[in-house]
């Protein structure tokens, strides 16, 4: 019974995780993070993103929210929240289809 419930627990979390938000990542995102502008890691390069994400993503949500590097502050996307950065980031790192 508790493997069943840990297993319901587990598919539960991973539906819960927040899908991106295409419309930010276009309009934010996208600019840099498509073409590796200013040596952002492009989205879908996960040799790229490997490292930061070894940073954990409270790091990479604190990153954006201050701005690093040619990255400014907020990452473009003023009316994004901190989930919406995670799934974002989330979104990028994972390797090309």
């Amino acid at each position: 019974m508790k493997k069943i419930l840990a297993v319901v627990l587990m598919v539960s979390a991973a539906g819960a995780m927040a899908a991106p938000d295409m419309d930010k990542y276009a309009r934010s995102c996208q600019i840099c993070h498509a073409a590796g502008v200013a040596n952002a890691p492009k989205t879908g390069d996960a040799a790229a993103w490997e490292p930061r994400m070894a940073k954990g993503m409270d790091a990479l949500v604190q990153s954006v929210n201050t701005g690093l590097n040619a990255m400014p502050p907020k990452g473009m996307c003023n009316d994004c929240t901190d989930d919406d950065y995670k799934a974002l980031i989330e979104y990028m790192a994972k390797p090309a289809q």
